[in-house]
């Protein structure tokens, strides 16, 4: 897997891979990632990141990391 971009931000570490023919869109929080694939054959290019990084997509992904955590900690909980 190449490192392509990363892209700054306050709350995420963004990163964008190249690996088996796909472009690997990786947002990581904490110990939570989230890995978005596509196509290298397709028309989406690492420079189309900075547009699909609306506010809107971000907060989705604010709302997929809380949910895994919740997974966590419910989990963590029947184990005790």
């Amino acid at each position: 897997m190449r490192l392509i971009k990363e892209i700054p931000h306050a709350r995420y570490l963004i990163q964008v891979h190249e690996y088996n023919s796909k472009y690997l869109l990786k947002i990581t929080l904490d110990s939570y990632e989230q890995i978005f694939k596509f196509d290298k054959d397709a028309s989406f290019q690492p420079d189309d990141i900075d547009d699909l990084l609306s506010a809107d997509f971000l907060a989705n992904c604010l709302s997929r990391f809380l949910s895994m955590r919740n997974d966590i900690i419910l989990f963590q909980n029947q184990k005790t």
